[in-house]
């Protein structure tokens, strides 16, 4: 028999049987580091970079290795995107709007205030210009780019006393993303950038005011309602933040191309995993942070519009004043407008009448 009646007569355990393996066995073996932005006690977040990790090995047989290390392990959590690109690691795991002191560019990879919701962002990159015009400005990072999970819509935070009006917000010392805290600086708010590991420390100790993480499932695993008894919704700052698996280029292309294909579709169930453990966790933690005390709060209407007052200023000032940002802003505004216009429709309209029922 030769080796194409082979292929196509045998299963994968006959072609094995028959040394006739994909080429993918055949490649050597490759060990890579992956540093992440955050703390091991997170399954959702730094969870996912071990689930890209896994499937990466199970899809080469063991061939490729990837470790992944918490933030402050290797390097610090912010520190991960100078370590991909001076190569001191091949890969990072992370939220890009971290990096607006570098470039609020970056943000336009994850979520700014008032933007694309989760599902918004995926068709973005993946059907969309996102994933094309992200590339092209991290190439000056030596960084290639794979969408690597969202959590969906956020919290507004914990704060520890109530937010009835912009004025409350007065001199509010709040852990938030750094591009929130520029639109809520012109409010009085002192915006503070604090790792995951060391907000609840700083929130007990009084250090800061407020702080948002993510949302119910996480924020319970981190006792942020134990020091704060205000919970704030919606996280309107990240409507759909997408995670990033970062990659040195020179790493990048020193792969096979089999491997690239497995790091790709690793990183995409990594990226829907992701979004599915958020969606599957968060309605019980709620009910139970609800149950032992919690109060949940709408951000009143005159929070909301200045604060998207402020947001749209920020963005026109952009436009005039960096050009890596003129060079993705309009396509990624023009996306979202022809987005809302129609989930209006149908999402929006399903989920308020749903959303209503007593199932």
């Amino acid at each position: 028999m030769d080796r194409r009646s082979i292929l196509k007569h045998a299963g994968i355990a006959g072609v094995l049987a028959a040394g006739a393996a994909p080429a993918v066995h055949a490649q050597a073996a490759i060990r890579w580091r992956l540093a992440s932005s955050f703390p091991k006690s997170l399954d959702t977040i730094y969870g996912t970079a071990e689930v890209f990790s896994k499937k990466v090995s199970e899809a080469t047989g063991g061939k490729f290795q990837i470790s992944v290390h918490a933030g402050g392990e290797l390097m610090p959590a912010f520190g991960v995107v100078d370590g991909v690109q001076s190569a001191s690691v091949e890969m990072a795991h992370t939220a890009p709007y971290y990096f607006y002191g570098k470039d609020p560019t970056f943000c336009l990879g994850c979520a700014v205030p008032f933007g694309l919701n989760a599902r918004q962002m995926n068709a973005w990159m993946y059907e969309g210009n996102g994933l094309k015009l992200m590339r092209e400005f991290y190439a000056k990072y030596n960084i290639i780019n794979l969408p690597g999970g969202n959590t969906g819509a956020q919290m507004g935070g914990w704060f520890r006393k109530e937010i009835k009006s912009v004025a409350d917000l007065k001199g509010l010392k709040f852990r938030t993303n750094p591009f929130a805290g520029k639109v809520l600086e012109p409010f009085g708010v002192i915006p503070q950038s604090i790792p995951g590991a060391d907000l609840y420390p700083a929130l007990e100790k009084g250090t800061i005011d407020a702080l948002e993480w993510v949302g119910p499932y996480d924020d319970q695993k981190l006792g942020f309602n134990k020091v704060a008894p205000f919970y704030y919704y919606p996280g309107w700052w990240e409507g759909g933040p997408q995670l990033d698996f970062y990659i040195n280029t020179k790493a990048w292309e020193g792969l096979p191309a089999e491997y690239k294909a497995v790091v790709e579709a690793s990183a995409s169930h990594a990226n829907i995993s992701m979004l599915a453990k958020y969606d599957a966790r968060n309605p019980a933690a709620i009910k139970q942070l609800v149950g032992s005390g919690t109060k949940l709060r709408p951000f009143t209407q005159d929070v909301m519009s200045a604060a998207f007052k402020s947001a749209q200023q920020i963005y026109a000032d952009l436009n005039n004043t960096n050009p890596e940002w003129k060079k993705i802003y309009p396509d990624y505004s023009k996306f979202l407008a022809e987005q809302n216009a129609w989930f209006r429709f149908t999402e929006g309209t399903f989920d308020r009448f749903m959303q209503q029922q007593k199932l």
